[in-house]
This record gives C-alpha cells, sequence and structure tokens, in this order.
C-alpha cells in the first residue's frame, strides 16, 4: 500500500511555507510515495506543486482538488501538461467539481449539472492530452465556439494520453462515473467497514468501461495518531468531523454529509449538521459519535492503529493518505515519520 500526504488546505495562504517545502522534502526521504495540493480561496493548487517540483525528485505531486468551474478544459490540460514537464513525469491531475458557494460565490459559475460537467471537462482533457485538435460539443462546453473565426486547435506541447486523471466524488452517480473515466479515486469520508457504498458504484462503472476495479487506484485514509489516552484523541477529532457534517456545503447541498449517511450514520450526521447550521456548534461537536470518528480516523493505541491499517487495505485502498497532528511543520514531521514506521511494519 502506498502513502500520500497533503499540503495546504482550502484556505491555506503559505503561512510557514519554507516548512512546508522542508516537511515535504522529508516526507519523500521517508518513502511517502504522493504529496496533493487543495484549493478553494486560498493559495491555488497549481503554483506550490510547481515549486517543489524543484525541489524534489521522486514523490509524485498531484492536485486534490483542482476546481474544474475555476478554468476551462484546455487551460487545464495546458497547466497539466506543463507541471508534468517541470516535475519530469510526476505529475498527477486531481479533478473535481466543488460545491455551489465556491462556484457561484468565489467563481460567478452555475454549479448547476456539476456531473455532467466533469464528464464533458475529462472527455476534452482526454482529446488534449491525445494530442487531438480540440473539437467538441456538449452542453457545457463548445470547442471552437460557434459563428466567430475560431478552429479546433492542437495543443503544441508534446502529447501525454498516460497522465494519470484522478477524480474526488462522494455521489453514486458521480463514483460510477470515476470508475468509467478515471485512473485513481480520491476518497474522503472513508470508512472501511462500510467501503460498498464507495468501491460498488466504482466498480459498476468501471465494468461499463470494460475495465475492473483493479485498474483504478483508490485512495483514502484519515487522521492519524497513535496513543493510550484515546478518548482525548476522539474529543480531538470531534470538532473537524461535526464541521464536515455541518460546514463542508450549504444545508442542502453537503456531499460529505450525503455519504456518511449512506455508510449508516444518517440520524447522526443529520442531527448534527442541524445543531451545526442553527449555530449550536459545541452541542454539535458533542453529538458526533465516537464510533463515527474511530471508524474513520487511524487513532488510537499502537494495536487499535493497526487494525485500522488492515481494515483499509482490505478495503481495498491501494493507497493511504495520512494526516498528522502537530502544531508546527517540525512537529508535523515527527509525527510523520512515527506513521510511516507504523505503516512500514504494518505491511
Amino acid at each position: 500500500m502506498k502513502t500520500a500526504i497533503s499540503i495546504g488546505s482550502a484556505y491555506y495562504n503559505g503561512e510557514d511555507w519554507d516548512q512546508l517545502v522542508e516537511y515535504t522534502m522529508a516526507a519523500e526521504r521517508m518513502g511517502v510515495d504522493q504529496a496533493w495540493s487543495a484549493e478553494a480561496w486560498g493559495m491555488d493548487a497549481i503554483v506550490p506543486l510547481a515549486y517543489l517540483a524543484a525541489k524534489t525528485e521522486k514523490i509524485q505531486l498531484g492536485t486534490g482538488i483542482m476546481q474544474i468551474s475555476a478554468r476551462v478544459p484546455s487551460m487545464i490540460a495546458m497547466t497539466a501538461q506543463s507541471l508534468d514537464t517541470v516535475s519530469k513525469g510526476r505529475f498527477i491531475l486531481g479533478l473535481g467539481v466543488s460545491g455551489p458557494q465556491v462556484v457561484e460565490g468565489l467563481h460567478g459559475a452555475s454549479f448547476a449539472r456539476p456531473l455532467s460537467r466533469l464528464r464533458e471537462c475529462v472527455e476534452i482533457l482526454r482529446l488534449a492530452l491525445a494530442g487531438e485538435k480540440l473539437a467538441y460539443e456538449g452542453n457545457h462546453y463548445l470547442l471552437p465556439r460557434p459563428g466567430g473565426e475560431g478552429k479546433p486547435i492542437r495543443l503544441s506541447q508534446p502529447p501525454r494520453p498516460e497522465l494519470p486523471i484522478y477524480l474526488a466524488t462522494l455521489g453514486p452517480k458521480s463514483l460510477e462515473m470515476t470508475g468509467e473515466l478515471a485512473d485513481g479515486w480520491l476518497g474522503t469520508s472513508f470508512i472501511p467497514e462500510h467501503a460498498d457504498v464507495f468501491l460498488d458504484h466504482l466498480r459498476a462503472g468501471a465494468e461499463k468501461a470494460g475495465r475492473s476495479l483493479a485498474d483504478i487506484n483508490i485512495e483514502a485514509g484519515g487522521y492519524f495518531e497513535v496513543g493510550e489516552d484515546v478518548e482525548k484523541l476522539i474529543a480531538e477529532r470531534k470538532p473537524g468531523m461535526a464541521f464536515t457534517l455541518g460546514g463542508m456545503g450549504s444545508a442542502k447541498t453537503n456531499f460529505y454529509n450525503d455519504a456518511f449517511c449512506r455508510a449508516g450514520y444518517e440520524d447522526a450526521a443529520k442531527e448534527v449538521q442541524a445543531l451545526w447550521i442553527s449555530g449550536k456548534r459545541d452541542e454539535a461537536v458533542r453529538r458526533v459519535p465516537d464510533e463515527m470518528v474511530l471508524m474513520s480516523s487511524l487513532i488510537g493505541t499502537e494495536d487499535m492503529v493497526k487494525a485500522r491499517l488492515k481494515a483499509f487495505r482490505d478495503a481495498g485502498v491501494n493507497t493511504l493518505r495520512l494526516a498528522t497532528g502537530g502544531e508546527t511543520w517540525a512537529e508535523r514531521t515527527v509525527a510523520l515519520e512515527a506513521a510511516m514506521d507504523l505503516v512500514k511494519r504494518s505491511a
């Protein structure tokens, strides 16, 4: 099982950037396979990776995720090709639709029909990366623009048809599309014991395209910390879980909450969401079930964490994404080293 880390966040603004670079370089020395950057309303997903490409040699660099509503498909393709060049073939293009609050509020684009938009975007990307002229007629994208002087254009960079495209999806239909179109799945809200709520749809999509689930890299993970005070570890993770259930999206659209509902936690997920939205956030945190935290994380005593590692592996996770604690990047580096040691010993 490969390992991955995330750098930055939706609202990361470059604080302690030099330390984050050192952390990523240290992760590479430890044998971490991938580093993923995020974007929403802080730093973008590409610039940090371009810098890290010059500071590292082996670790793969992926966008986790690049928002498709912030860029047109041709520019996504050009950017992906460019970063693949400067990283010497280490780039992974991770895409997602984001959510209505960011898409409509920040980018001024419509969020309606995100699934068909993502499909069209991937289809155009495949054309571009294969070196084909960009001629496409869809509901969201039309190339070239009719009635003008445009003509189908082929990107000038060398074709990269094998450049991997990963999708961050959660809903049943979007998961099926991921299985059909993508090289990998960037999973969240993942509970190994209920992996079927994700993997069954991925498998159905893969089979629709004449493939199998083995053709898709399944990437998921969670917060990783070993300690004897299990109650304290659980309590520290509950605010983050409450935010995921209540604040990661609008009252109407929260893909993360929906995923936990499908995994059998509907009563708790809806209750926490309602409390969070009504402003009762402390109570929302208290209502998060201990089991929900433990099953979606890798925390507890060493034996408990080893059991969770086995559960993720047995569920079919190919790449384990690790989030470790610490107030500084130096502390996170030490925590990551301990996590990597346990992962290797548990292989």
